[in-house]
């Protein structure tokens, strides 16, 4: 790096601080979406970048790049938002909800919810998968029957984030191993010390507020007449159901998610036009701006009425604009800089694993970005794992933890914002109930400093 180029640790840590007070300001005293707050530390940051000696070139091309690496999980984004359209016409969603309804418990939706995707998420590996299949169904029928459905999210998302934290399938578990030079199957072992306590407790937690919750009765009394409502408009059969069937077994093999999903959009096309009588036409209408029933019921219709690409435009909107500032952060070298300073302050296991942790969650702010959350602590933590004689396993365990199992709790970040805007849910009011998501967390900073067996 050009020397009148430099950004000096302290430097970095002021720009940081700096861009947290404007985004927490704007997010918890002003109350505003965050996609202005973003865009406003870009503002500053090419600012503070053009006084440190850096050129407009320079600084555009590093906010180019960051985009680029945010096209991949835009074009997911873009295509789960169809595919719940496509779900929602071919009756696949409306199926799954009315068996819900039918057979499940209102008092036990919440452990039905964490249960059936952590088992679906294992099979498939995929948080995002789980949560726009089953998830939107689950969702729905917690509405149904009046629960919070911050609560639902929060059963939902810890669930479904068990699998991506803890399947071999899955492709974060299968990078933070790969990153660390740990092998799979040692790394998953090792994981299973902060997994099982954090889902215990999990479990505990979304059986005691089940059973405790304030079930809207008069809910559970209009659940038949919603169950009609649906039947009226969409065929519910088990016929619906094979286009998400293919959907997780294509998973379960590792194709590719974007060749999945594209398969689960064209047999749900086919499901539509055969089962329900949509036109070509109207599937297409559907597939950009989701379904439009005409539902005099306000709650099925909030139910039924989803998807599309439209739908999913303030998620890409807000990725967009959080990849462009996490290129920026990288071409300015102040994420570099903030872990360089951090690892030479570091002598002892503990503070290790912490620091490890909180590196995670910082690039996790910065850049909403999980995969880079683990990439670059990964590749800067690993020599100093070696120089304390702690075993690489706990690096991997601790990029998972801080870094898959907190990028849904950002608003901006590619999990936090797909989550949310799928469910329904801002980040901000599902966060306190992803029990899972930092109790994991708390577990492996716990581990690091209080006991001898980390």
């Amino acid at each position: 790096m050009n020397r009148t180029k430099q950004i000096h640790f302290t430097e970095a840590l002021v720009i940081l601080a700096l861009i947290l007070g404007m985004i927490f300001t704007s997010l918890f005293v002003w109350k505003a979406e965050p996609h202005v707050a973003l865009l406003a530390c870009i503002l500053v940051v090419s600012f503070i970048g053009i006084m440190k000696g850096f050129s407009w070139k320079e600084l555009e091309a590093s906010l180019v790049k960051g985009v680029q690496s945010g096209v991949q999980p835009i074009l997911v984004l873009s295509l789960i938002g169809i595919l719940i359209g496509a779900w929602m016409s071919s009756g696949t969603i409306p199926t799954i909800m009315t068996y819900a309804l039918t057979i499940i418990n209102p008092s036990y939706l919440l452990i039905t919810a964490l249960f059936s995707c952590m088992v679906i998420s294992s099979l498939v590996g995929s948080s995002f998968t789980t949560v726009s299949t089953v998830g939107v169904a689950l969702m729905g029928a917690g509405m149904a029957v009046g629960l919070p459905l911050e609560w639902v999210a929060g059963a939902v998302i810890s669930g479904a984030c068990f699998g991506d934290k803890m399947s071999p399938m899955s492709d974060t578990t299968n990078f933070a191993s790969g990153v660390s030079s740990v092998k799979l199957f040692t790394h998953i072992r090792h994981m299973a010390n902060t997994t099982v306590p954090s889902m215990i407790i999990t479990v505990i937690i979304f059986f005691i507020m089940g059973r405790f919750a304030e079930i809207n009765t008069a809910s559970i009394d209009d659940t038949a007449n919603m169950i009609s409502i649906m039947k009226e408009n969409v065929h519910v059969h088990f016929s619906t159901l094979l286009s998400p069937l293919l959907v997780i077994l294509l998973a379960s093999r590792k194709v590719p998610v974007i060749p999945s999903l594209a398969a689960g959009i064209i047999t749900a096309g086919l499901t539509a036009f055969l089962i329900q009588g949509v036109q070509i036409s109207e599937f297409l209408q559907i597939l950009q701006n989701g379904t439009s029933f005409a539902i005099d019921h306000e709650v099925v219709a909030n139910m039924l009425n989803r998807g599309g690409l439209q739908s999913m435009m303030w998620s890409i909107s807000l990725i967009l604009i959080a990849f462009a500032f996490g290129g920026l952060l990288e071409g300015l070298h102040i994420i570099q800089v903030l872990l360089k300073g951090f690892i030479e302050r570091i002598h002892h296991k503990g503070s290790l694993i912490a620091s490890t942790a909180a590196s995670s969650i910082g690039v996790n702010l910065l850049t909403g970005e999980q995969y880079l959350s683990i990439l670059i602590p990964g590749q800067s933590f690993k020599e100093l794992y070696d120089k304390l004689h702690l075993d690489r396993k706990y690096l991997s365990r601790t990029l998972e933890d801080g870094g898959t199992l907190i990028n849904p709790l950002i608003p901006w970040g590619v999990s936090g914002a797909f989550f949310a805007q799928t469910l329904g849910v801002s980040v901000l009011e599902f966060l306190p109930f992803a029990f899972f998501l930092y109790l994991s967390l708390l577990f492996t900073i716990g581990y690091g400093f209080f006991t001898k067996r980390v």
